[in-house]
């Protein structure tokens, strides 16, 4: 055989290896990459949906926690508010429950001094009896002298 005969079947063997690379092998390896690159562009899409998601996530979150915090402030506000209002009534309620201390004290005061005076009255008026009991050296009958004993309670 010379080299122009195994040049020309060479060629045709190459031409059908390119043939049948093309028919069977070829087909599938194009599949193989497009499904390849079809994966990373969904990945590469899913990627900016979730970093874009993630954005609208974070200001959300930003806003919630904003929102939170006027809501907590607010509330604290409102607590110290509270808190003044029934430190003011427990302030007011002790003042009324002094006053009515003080007033039913000086009741008392008021009816013991008078209770007194009564004890003081009774004690002058016997007192005042023995006194004239001995000037006159006889003895008083305090039932008989009642009304006298009265009015010297009365005057003293």
């Amino acid at each position: 055989m010379s080299i122009n005969g195994t040049l020309v079947a060479q060629a045709i063997v190459f031409a059908l290896l390119v043939l049948f690379t093309m028919k069977f092998v070829w087909p599938p390896i194009t599949k193989a990459l497009d499904e390849r690159a079809q994966k990373i562009a969904d990945g590469l899409a899913a990627a900016d949906k979730a970093k874009s998601e993630l954005s609208a996530a974070n200001k959300r979150v930003e806003e919630e926690l904003a929102k939170s915090r006027g809501d907590t402030a607010a509330r604290l506000a409102d607590a110290e508010r509270r808190a003044q209002s029934i430190i003011e009534e427990a302030k007011a309620r002790a003042t009324q429950e002094g006053n009515k201390i003080v007033a039913a004290a000086r009741t008392e005061a008021d009816q013991q001094v008078v209770r007194a005076r009564e004890e003081l009255r009774e004690q002058v008026a016997a007192l005042a009896v023995k006194g004239a009991e001995q000037i006159l050296r006889k003895e008083i009958n305090a039932s008989v002298h009642a009304d006298l004993l009265g009015r010297l309670k009365t005057e003293l």
